[in-house]
C-alpha cells in the first residue's frame, strides 16, 4: 500500500433510506445490507427528503457521527517462507579462494545456495460493517495474501478474522469476525450522485486513529488503470477530492445523509500520500460484488465478449481503427466470435450507446454495467451501425471469452508490473505517454531482454500505448517479433528491446 498509486478501499452495504446507522429491527435474524433488500429504520443523519434534493450542509457532524461506527480498522500480518539464493559457484567454486568448509559455513550448503528468512511484512487498511454479526467488507490488496487479520473496532474492542472470499477483479474481499449487534451502514445508491455533491471520507489513514475528511464528487466513472491484480479489472471509480491516505484502504465514502456511496479505493499521486485526487468503488457494484461471494462463494460475473477501443486515442489512431469524429459511445474494436455479443449480433465497428437504457460514453461505463451482472443475464444493448440506431438483446455468457482471456495473457506473459504514466510525469519526460515497468519478474522481458525497473515503454511494436488497454490491443497485433521502444526516465535516450516468438 505504499506505491505510489496507493490503492484504499471498499465497503459496500446496505439499504438505504436517507439516514444513519440501521436500528436493529425485531426479527431473530442479523441485519445484513447487502443479502436483504428491504431497508431498516434509520436515524436521520442531516436533512429530510432525498439526498438528492436536500440542500447542501455546512456541518458533517451527524453523517459523521452515524457512519464512523460502522468503519472498522483492518491489521494484517504476511508471513515470509524461509527462501534460498543460489550462488555463482557451486563447492569448490568460491571466489575466494578459501577453504571450501569455511565459505559453505558463511555462504551457502553443498548444493551452493544460501537459506535466510525473511521477517514478516505487516500492513494496515480499513473496512465497512456490512451485516449485524460481523461481515465486513474491505480491499481485496489489504487482505491479499495475509496469513493473519486483525479487525479493531471503533469501540478499540479486537478481534480475529477470517477471509471470507475475494474478488481480485473489482479489489473488493469479504471478511468476517465473531460478533454480534455490530452498527451496520446503510447503503446509498452510487448512481444517484452528482458531481458537485458532498461527501465524507472516512478511514484509519497512516496507522492513526479513525479520521474524517471531506470533500466533493469531482468525476465519475474514471478508469485511471491502476488495477493489475485480475485478468479482467473493472474500474469506474467515482472521483473525490476529499482527502485519503495509505491506511485508509477498505474506509467509506459516505454522503450527507450517513449512507455509503464507494469505498475509497485509491490516490493518484507523485509521492505515495494524498495531492489531491482520490478514487471510490461504487457502492451499487460492490453490492453486486459482495453478495455473489455471500451467497455463492465467488462473483459470477456475466461477460459480453467484445474487446473495446481505449480511451484518449490521438486522432490518427482513432483514423486507423475507423473511429468516427464525436462518437459518443464505446467503439467495438473486435468481437469474441464464441461471446456472448457476438452471439446477439454485435459487430466489429458498432458503437455501443445504451445498456439497459442506461446511457454508456465510455468503456469504464460499460464495464460497470456488464459487472453487475451474471451469466445468464438478459441485457439490451442499443448499438449505432451506420447512422441507424438498433436494440440487441444479448445473454451474457460465463467465461472471459478466448479473445479477452488471450489478451490478458498476453500481458501476463511479459512477467512485469506496470503503472500508467501521469499526466505530469509524461511531461517532465518530453513524451505523450507510457507504462513504467515497475517490478520484474519471470516472464519474456526477464528471459529474452536485460530491461531494468523504471523503464518507460511508450510502443509496442510501433504502436503508442499509454495504458493497459492500449498495450493488450498493441500486443494483439504482434505476430512473433517485434520491438519494445522506450526510455529510462532522467537518459534522454530512446531505447528498444527485441522479442522473438512472442506467443499472443
Amino acid at each position: 500500500m505504499n506505491k505510489k498509486f496507493t490503492f484504499a478501499a471498499i465497503a459496500l452495504i446496505a439499504a438505504g433510506v436517507a439516514g444513519g446507522y440501521a436500528i436493529s429491527a425485531t426479527t431473530n435474524k442479523p441485519y445484513n445490507s447487502i443479502l436483504q433488500d428491504d431497508p431498516k429504520p434509520l436515524v436521520q443523519t442531516s436533512y429530510t427528503g432525498s439526498s438528492a434534493n436536500a440542500a447542501q450542509p455546512v456541518d458533517f457532524e451527524r453523517a459523521a457521527g452515524t457512519a464512523v461506527p460502522s468503519v472498522v480498522h483492518i491489521r494484517t500480518v504476511v508471513k515470509f517462507k524461509q527462501a534460498s539464493i543460489q550462488q555463482r559457484g557451486q563447492r569448490g567454486d568460491n571466489p575466494f579462494g578459501m577453504d571450501d568448509d569455511i565459505f559453505q559455513r558463511f555462504f551457502g550448503d553443498e548444493g551452493g545456495s544460501r537459506q535466510f528468512r525473511r521477517p514478516d511484512q505487516k500492513a494496515s487498511g480499513s473496512g465497512v460493517i456490512i451485516s449485524e454479526d460481523g461481515y465486513i467488507v474491505t480491499n481485496n490488496h489489504v487482505v491479499d495474501g495475509a496469513s493473519e487479520v486483525t479487525v479493531t473496532l471503533n469501540d478499540r474492542k479486537n478481534y480475529s478474522a477470517k477471509v471470507i472470499g475475494t474478488d481480485p477483479n473489482t479489489d473488493l474481499a469479504l471478511v468476517k469476525i465473531d460478533a454480534k449487534g455490530l452498527p451496520v451502514m446503510p447503503l446509498g445508491n452510487s448512481d444517484e450522485t452528482k458531481l458537485g455533491q458532498w461527501v465524507l471520507a472516512i478511514g484509519y489513514p497512516l496507522n492513526l486513529d479513525v479520521t474524517v475528511t471531506q470533500g466533493i464528487i469531482s468525476a465519475k466513472s474514471r478508469n485511471i488503470g491502476i488495477n493489475r491484480q485480475g485478468s479482467a479489472p473493472v474500474e469506474a471509480f467515482l472521483q473525490t477530492d476529499a482527502a485519503v491516505n495509505p491506511g485508509s484502504s477498505g474506509g467509506a465514502l459516505v454522503n450527507t445523509n450517513g449512507e455509503l456511496v464507494g469505498i475509497n479505493a485509491a490516490i493518484a499521486s507523485p509521492t505515495g500520500s494524498y495531492a489531491g485526487y482520490a478514487y471510490s468503488i461504487p457502492s451499487n457494484l460492490m453490492k453486486k460484488v459482495i453478495g455473489d461471494i455471500m451467497k455463492f462463494g465467488s462473483v459470477q460475473r456475466g461477460y459480453l465478449g467484445i474487446s473495446m477501443a481505449p480511451e484518449n486515442l490521438e486522432d490518427a489512431q482513432k483514423k486507423e481503427l475507423g473511429i468516427p469524429d464525436n462518437l459518443n459511445g464505446v467503439f467495438v474494436v473486435d468481437t469474441d466470435p464464441s461471446g456472448a455479443a457476438a452471439a446477439a449480433g454485435v459487430k466489429k465497428g458498432d458503437a455501443i450507446t445504451k445498456v439497459n437504457d442506461v446511457v454508456v460514453t465510455s468503456g469504464a461505463q460499460l464495464s460497470e454495467q456488464i459487472a453487475r451482472q451474471k451469466p445468464g443475464d438478459k441485457v439490451s444493448l442499443t448499438v449505432l451501425r451506420g447512422g441507424k440506431e438498433n436494440v440487441l438483446n444479448v445473454t451474457l455468457k460465463g467465461k472471459m471469452g478466448a479473445m479477452a482471456s488471450q489478451m490478458a495473457a498476453a500481458v501476463e506473459s511479459l512477467g512485469a508490473e506496470l503503472k500508467p504514466l501521469s499526466p505530469e510525469q509524461a511531461r517532465k519526460l518530453g513524451i505523450a505517454g507510457g507504462l513504467q515497468v515497475t517490478d520484474i519478474s519471470d516472464g519474456v522481458l526477464d528471459a529474452q531482454t536485460n530491461m531494468k525497473e523504471g523503464f518507460v515503454i511508450t510502443k509496442i511494436g510501433g504502436i503508442p500505448v499509454k495504458n493497459l488497454d492500449e498495450l493488450k490491443a498493441a500486443l494483439a497485433k504482434q505476430n512473433g517479433n517485434f520491438q519494445i521502444e522506450g526510455t529510462y526516465p532522467g537518459s534522454g535516450n530512446v531505447y528498444y528491446y527485441g522479442i522473438n516468438d512472442f506467443n499472443r
